[in-house]
């Protein structure tokens, strides 16, 4: 087997990839289309000059996808909108960093719902390599064909054994070849080691694979991409430049509120803001997992299941292990739920 190779030549769309996704109406319902917003917001005098590999414009301005996140119950900051707004004007991938369960993944996601394209996630971790995220040959088949074959056209048709039929397609090229018509995830970089980010910087800088058995496959114009990591480790500078960067830290009171109800939206007020506040308060003590946005919706959500309307200590006692998911952290819990609920004692 051939390793993957990056191509280090630019340009050229893939046999298989199309035209650009089509958007949906605007969330907001109002009479002008998304489209036509596209087309004009694409005549923006600040990108010109850049690559005609530029994808067009999917929304007007910022508040737009600021709205439009909204409908799909995805509440952004300003600043993470508009890191978002310039990722997919500009046409560069964003790096998403961040504690977990601050909803870094979730915004490919919607993303991916908004553009009305295919989302490819590569989830990495501890080795994972180039055959594992770009391509593999189907061993399996190869060996079946193999045996379908007599020894002399066996060795006459080797090479066919390697055609596009063989080839199992992973997630970077699934993206390579569906081009502007999907978002790429590349979820916790910082789990993978050095030799495969670097790979992924090549990548990421072409979009473009030579497979030597096959040949030169690229997107003229790439998907959409977004880079995630926790920061168990600190991703290299040359990664860094290649993407626009922003930090998400946990929502403010009001704004997790309002994730809460967003949502779940079964989630009555009250209970609601009592349980943003009570995860306000873990966060502050010394517990080695800090409970993300996702672990406030999980334990609203386990609340309101049980007809809950407002949160006391029995509550989140019973209810604990839907926010706080480590045995020694919820000792410490234990030890000041009243503290954590608002409550004396």
């Amino acid at each position: 087997m051939s390793s993957p190779k990056p191509s280090r030549r630019a340009g050229g769309r893939s046999s298989e990839s199309s035209g650009s996704a089509s958007r949906r109406g605007s969330p907001s319902g109002g009479s002008t289309s998304r489209r036509s917003r596209c087309k004009r917001a694409a005549r923006n005098p600040a990108t010109d000059g850049y690559a005609s590999s530029m994808p067009e414009l999917a929304f007007a301005d910022v508040d737009d996808l600021q709205d439009a996140l909204a409908h799909h119950s995805y509440l952004a900051d300003r600043g993470l909108t508009t890191a978002v707004y310039l990722a997919l004007s500009l046409g560069k991938p964003l790096l998403l960093e961040g504690e977990a369960g601050v909803g870094k993944t979730e915004v490919a996601k919607v993303l991916a719902e908004l553009l009305d394209r295919r989302l490819i996630r590569l989830q990495c971790y501890e080795g994972i390599d180039a055959s594992q995220a770009l391509y593999e040959w189907n061993y399996a088949r190869q060996l079946i064909a193999v045996r379908a074959m007599d020894a002399t056209d066996a060795e006459a048709h080797v090479e066919d054994l390697f055609g596009p039929e063989f080839l199992v397609e992973r997630p970077l090229l699934a993206a390579i070849r569906a081009g502007d018509e999907a978002v790429l995830l590349v979820d916790e970089l910082d789990r993978a080691d050095d030799e495969f980010e670097a790979f992924l910087l090549e990548i990421l800088s072409e979009f473009a694979v030579t497979i030597p058995e096959i040949g030169r496959i690229g997107a003229l114009t790439p998907p959409a991409v977004l880079v995630t990591s926790n920061r168990t480790r600190e991703l290299h500078d040359a990664l860094k430049r290649r993407c626009l960067y922003h930090w998400i830290d946990h929502p403010d009171l009001d704004r997790e509120v309002d994730i809460v109800r967003a949502r779940a939206p079964h989630v009555g007020a009250a209970l609601a803001r009592d349980v943003a506040q009570a995860v306000a308060r873990l966060r502050d003590l010394d517990l080695a997992k800090r409970p993300g946005v996702a672990e406030t919706i999980d334990w609203a959500n386990a609340l309101a299941f049980l007809g809950a309307e407002q949160l006391d200590p029995g509550l989140a006692r019973d209810t604990l292990g839907s926010v706080v998911k480590d045995h020694e952290d919820q000792e410490l819990v234990f030890a000041r739920l009243g503290e954590v609920v608002g409550e004396d004692g």
